[in-house]
């Protein structure tokens, strides 16, 4: 095991300086303030802008992103986060998940079991119509004897509705083409 030397700086430990002569009265206004404001969570407070200003040193070359999480972070995930390998991974994950805007919808869906946010009908109404169906299959049926109206109205409909079928499947064909090109 390593001895640790008095020079050696660790979590948790107590740390002093001295504010500077020449810092400017606004920036010691601003410390007052916080001290007041703060009160026993001062030292907390002054802690954390000293390492997000000893953080922002080395790591000037390299681009930060702040992202909201959509619920609030574990202590055993907040110590995980402060590894570098935890923060190497997450960044590459990110980074290649900003470059193919597939593959981040591709990995949603997989995250998700496979389910898309796509809202789907409901279950109900269609077991309604199915009921409906069996219902009037079992009604006796009617006959109606034709007359010759009624053959008379049905026969010019007959031919303008293959008409349209042969549209339909002129545009359907059409879009089918395009789709595949």
């Amino acid at each position: 095991m390593r001895k640790l030397t008095s020079a050696e700086i660790k979590r948790g430990q107590a740390i002093t300086f001295r504010i500077p002569s020449d810092t400017p009265d606004y920036a010691l206004k601003q410390l007052q303030r916080l001290k007041e404001t703060e009160g026993r969570n001062f030292s907390s407070k002054v802690a954390q802008f000293v390492l997000s200003g000893v953080g922002n040193g080395p790591h000037q070359d390299k681009e930060f992103v702040t992202l909201p999480l959509p619920q609030r972070l574990s202590k055993a995930q907040r110590d995980w986060l402060k590894h570098a390998h935890s923060e190497a991974l997450l960044g590459n994950i990110l980074y290649e998940l900003l470059e193919n805007p597939m593959r981040t919808t591709a990995l949603l869906s997989a995250l998700n079991g496979g389910e898309m946010d796509v809202p789907e009908p409901p279950i109900t109404p269609i077991r309604r119509e199915a009921e409906r169906e069996l219902a009037v299959a079992e009604m006796p049926d009617i006959v109606i004897a034709p007359t010759v109206e009624n053959v008379q109205e049905n026969e010019p409909e007959q031919p303008e509705h293959l008409d349209v079928e042969e549209g339909l499947d002129d545009l359907l064909g059409d879009f089918l083409a395009q789709m595949n090109r």
